[in-house]
């Protein structure tokens, strides 16, 4: 992609400062233990990172409340997306302002069990339908921000995952998809038929087990979605 930096990191998260540890902090207390940042979550697995299989795992994962992945989330939203800006990729910065399916943020196993949030461009609105929603049109962007929080209250941002719809033709395994993943610091940990392509090959795995009648998306769970109606 145009204008994007050199990768710095496959593994590690962003910790965030002592002003927003602190806020932290207190919202983690309400839920249930927490400590002062410390060293980034480690990853479980032993993957050769020039080609992964999978999501690098964050250990012993807290389990909050909807309301308190909420409560940190909303504290350091700004300070995760500051760093996706530093990618260049306009939409690592617009999805701020795009619809949001889920109600709170939810812990995802497939995604190295981090907490993530999924937001869909005006061209992928169709989205917020999840099974009824068909195949997506071309310019169709859907992203994910992360975040993972430790049981022993560690809080750390992770990567914003984005499939972008490209022209038919663009990678036919894959449905046309385009897989991009950009770490904390704004770097670039691959994109598909791109700089670090092999890094996001399992993305197209992934998805394809969602099936081509879903066109390779999997849909937010039922009991976070949000409904067209709401």
């Amino acid at each position: 992609m145009p204008g994007m930096p050199q990768r710095k990191s496959a593994r590690r998260g962003i910790p965030f400062g002592r002003a927003i540890a602190a806020a932290v902090l207190s919202t983690l207390a309400l839920v249930g233990g927490a400590r002062l940042l410390g060293a980034p979550a480690r990853a479980q697995d032993q993957e050769d990172p020039r080609h992964p299989r999978r999501h690098f795992r964050i250990e012993h994962p807290a389990s909050l409340t909807g309301v308190g992945a909420q409560a940190i989330y909303r504290r350091i939203r700004d300070d995760m997306i500051a760093g996706y800006r530093l990618s260049g990729v306009a939409y690592a910065d617009a999805y701020r302002h795009w619809p949001r399916f889920n109600r709170v943020p939810y812990l995802s196993a497939q995604h190295g069990e981090r907490y993530i949030n999924n937001y869909a461009n005006e061209t992928a609105r169709a989205y917020g339908r999840f099974e009824a929603a068909g195949v997506m049109p071309v310019g169709s962007i859907l992203v994910k921000d992360s975040f993972a929080v430790t049981e022993s209250g560690d809080v750390f941002s992770g990567p914003l995952f984005a499939m972008e719809k490209m022209p038919r033709g663009f990678n036919p395994p894959g449905h046309d998809w385009r897989y991009t993943m950009i770490m904390p610091d704004g770097s670039l940990f691959g994109t598909t038929a791109g700089e670090g392509k092999a890094r996001v090959e399992f993305c197209v795995t992934c998805h394809n087990l969602a099936g081509e009648a879903n066109d390779d998306l999997f849909y937010v769970p039922d009991q976070y979605r949000v409904r067209a109606a709401e």
